[in-house]
């Protein structure tokens, strides 16, 4: 198969991948999910590739994968649960270096809601602009300062509050 140039329409969808996977994982919480979300996306791209305009290929597909995410989530119900005949042939994930301190940073980031974790993926681990996000979210830009703002705070209590090593001041 023939790897397409990279200024074609493909090439730069091929460019995007890594971090629409990031988003992708980081909206939907799950590896899996995030992999299905991304394909989804991807799918939809190609199939509407007439309906792109020229400008900003990267915010369009964010918005198209946005919106396919939210979508999803009005149209069915997540429970989480899994049978338990079929948990028997799922792989165990690989350990991280530090458990305990990824465990907290999951903690931390899965507490925040939908909007203000896409806020902060975007921004912190994608590194877009404030009018960016605003434009692939659909939202105003003071929005966008506002729910960045509030999702480190409430990251840095969550992790300040899961501490649980107390440390004396010296006297």
């Amino acid at each position: 198969m023939k790897t397409p140039a990279p200024e074609s329409f493909e090439g730069q969808i091929l460019a995007l991948l890594p971090s629409l996977r990031r988003y992708s994982r980081s909206l939907t919480r799950s590896d899996a999910d995030g992999e299905d979300l991304l394909q989804d996306c991807v799918e939809k791209v190609l199939a509407r590739r007439g309906q792109w305009r020229g400008l900003n290929l990267r915010g369009w597909v964010l918005t198209i994968m946005t919106n396919l995410y939210r979508n999803g989530r009005r149209g069915k119900a997540r429970d989480g649960l899994v049978d338990l005949d079929a948990a028997g042939d799922m792989a165990a994930p690989e350990p991280p270096a530090d458990p305990l301190e990824r465990a907290r940073l999951d903690n931390a980031l899965n507490s925040l809601s939908e909007e203000h974790r896409a806020v902060l993926m975007l921004v912190v681990i994608e590194g877009y602009t404030y009018s960016e996000v605003a434009a692939s979210l659909d939202i105003p830009i003071g929005t966008v300062m506002s729910r960045l703002s509030r999702a480190r705070l409430r990251v840095a209590e969550r992790l300040k509050a899961d501490n649980v090593i107390t440390l004396r001041r010296p006297k």
